[in-house]
């Protein structure tokens, strides 16, 4: 991967690349973030992505280019790499900027926003063919899960123990209700229809979840509809399946010791699975 870096306006080798060490990203997580996937050299739901980026940022007062300049500068750094044959990631960090350490930011700081492209580490192939196994665990994050902060600790100590239990996801849930993964999102197969927590601010809205919800369930003839789901719910679904830009259609044969289902791959995950990488690959 050719390792060129956007950082405020410039693209310069990894190496010059420095934050400061007074960057409220470093010291607070005091910062915003996407992750776009690229297929072929074209960008899936770029705008969607950058609206969210601006929209994240402006719930947490952090200056943000304007939606027509991010996409003017996501464009050119894209174009510098010219990899339009290998699928690949770009992650999107705006930070509120540099300043002495203190609790109550100043108004006038310069925010700093940096792109980085990686390979789209997509997921053995075996994991969609097969399914996966995942954990539930207690929601112990903040109660602005919407924004997408880089403020992450509670997802990556969830994601860990999901590790540890030889699992690929750990599903939160408050109150006994389901609300996401720790880097994606839920759904349920109840007959024909799908099911998956509302867009509240216990969940990130992601993108692949609203392309699930908005084109391949209507494409599909299926009802999709938003509600509280209950982890007694969860364990009695005929199908589970995961959304994310990097987990893009998860399937989910095992939650906790529990099968779901027959154990394996149901048929609408898969033909939903189907429906999106047509989708993202068109």
């Amino acid at each position: 991967m050719n390792q060129k870096i956007y950082f405020n306006g410039e693209i310069v080798p990894r190496e010059e690349a420095l934050v400061d060490i007074e960057d409220r990203g470093y010291q607070f997580a005091d910062g915003v973030y996407e992750v776009i996937a690229v297929y072929q050299g074209k960008p899936f739901k770029l705008m969607e992505h950058l609206e969210r980026l601006a929209f994240s940022a402006a719930e947490l007062e952090i200056s943000c280019p304007g939606i027509n300049q991010l996409q003017h500068e996501t464009e050119s750094y894209l174009a510098s790499l010219n990899q339009t044959e290998e699928d690949i990631s770009i992650y999107i960090q705006l930070t509120r900027g540099a300043c002495p350490r203190t609790h109550a930011y100043p108004d006038d700081l310069d925010p700093v926003l940096i792109m980085k492209a990686g390979s789209l580490e997509l997921r053995p192939d075996e994991y969609y063919q097969n399914g996966v196994k995942i954990i539930t665990r207690p929601d112990e994050r903040w109660s602005k899960c919407y924004i997408k902060s880089i403020a992450l600790l509670p997802n990556v100590m969830a994601k860990k123990a999901a590790k540890r239990a030889r699992a690929y996801e750990a599903v939160m849930h408050r109150d006994g209700f389901v609300t996401e993964g720790s880097s994606s999102n839920l759904f349920l197969v109840e007959g024909d229809s799908l099911l998956t927590p509302p867009a509240s601010n216990y969940i990130l809205n992601g993108i692949t979840r609203q392309t699930v919800i908005q084109e391949i369930g209507p494409k599909l003839s299926l009802e999709v509809r938003e509600q509280s789901i209950s982890l007694d719910r969860l364990f009695r679904a005929e199908e589970v399946f995961l959304t994310g830009t990097t987990t893009e259609i998860m399937p989910v044969v095992r939650i906790d010791e529990r099968e779901v289902g027959q154990g394996r791959v149901g048929e609408l995950t898969g033909r939903i699975l189907t429906a999106y990488r047509e989708l993202t690959r068109a």
